[in-house]
């Protein structure tokens, strides 16, 4: 199979993520003016496009609140740097069962939203992209399932449709691509789509070389896609995803080490990936370029 190594290649940074990460390293930030702050400067060191969640900023715990949103995002939109803005739209399809021996009732950290609670942070601040995770899927903890039915991704994929805003979907396996494509085969979402391969994550795609082509493969050749996968393997799937045509995703969200003992910041990580995205002889690109090849629609909230 010959390489398809990519000319141009954009960086999205995944700022902060909802994991419990902020007992493991001190750089994850947790209030909106430290995930702004945070993005900024991976903006300025390369990253084209920033990926943020929001935390409680007193308890550091995943939030939905769109307040906090938009507090990230003005912030972001008021600095003297331009970035394409990439929100998540992820939370609120948390189920956890009890213990095998009692599944039901369902815990008390079960988050089930409706569609429109789910979207209510995209409605209010109106990004450029914003995240679709593309199926339901088991992961690591042992009563924890990522719930997302067809019927709520159809919901949800319309209404980010129907705001102008470019579905990132979110494949953690092959079944979710083929999901994709049929939602775009309804016109759910526009074609060409925008695909974010997350590989490594347990109990989704594993992160060997056969699956992720195996993944790769599955696109659509005109359909736009990055990829990454997480801890150790963040940086050898930044020269991966160039070597079979992708774009690159990096960040504390999947990656709280920049080597062996030194923790990193969303900075040093987006300038790591770009010193090799620049060694293998590709260039990096920038928001306006991204947004020309993307197809975005950079708008403020109404």
């Amino acid at each position: 199979m010959p390489l398809n190594i990519s000319s141009s290649v954009f960086i999205t940074c995944a700022i902060t993520g909802s994991g419990n990460t902020q007992e493991r390293s001190k750089e994850v930030p947790r209030s909106p003016k430290e995930i702004a702050e945070s993005a900024i400067s991976a903006a300025k060191a390369g990253a084209a496009i920033v990926h943020c969640h929001v935390r409680d900023p007193q308890t550091g715990a995943a939030s939905r609140d769109p307040k906090l949103y938009r507090e990230l995002t003005d912030r972001i939109r008021d600095s003297d740097i331009d970035v394409v803005l990439n929100l998540t739209a992820g939370m609120g399809g948390d189920m956890v069962f009890g213990p095998p021996s009692q599944p039901l009732p369902l815990h008390s950290s079960t988050d089930m939203a409706s569609a429109e609670n789910r979207m209510a942070p995209i409605i209010e601040c109106r990004p450029e992209i914003c995240t679709l995770d593309c199926g339901t899927m088991n992961f690591a903890e042992a009563d924890y399932v990522m719930t997302n039915t067809p019927g709520m991704l159809r919901a949800m994929g319309g209404m980010m449709t129907e705001l102008g805003v470019k579905p990132e979907i979110e494949a953690f396996d092959t079944g979710h691509l083929w999901f994709a494509k049929q939602l775009a085969k309804e016109s759910v979402i526009t074609d060409p789509v925008l695909v974010q391969l997350c590989m490594g994550i347990p109990w989704g795609a594993p992160n060997d070389l056969n699956t992720f082509m195996a993944m790769v493969n599955n696109i659509p050749e005109h359909w736009n896609w990055s990829s990454f996968s997480i801890g150790r393997d963040q940086m050898p799937y930044v020269a991966a995803s160039v070597l079979a045509g992708g774009n690159v995703r990096v960040g504390l969200e999947d990656n709280l080490w920049l080597h062996k003992g030194t923790l990193a910041t969303n900075a040093s990580l987006v300038e790591k990936a770009a010193s090799i995205i620049r060694a293998m002889g590709s260039t990096l690109m920038n928001p306006q370029e991204v947004r020309e090849q993307l197809g975005l629609i950079k708008r403020a909230p109404q």
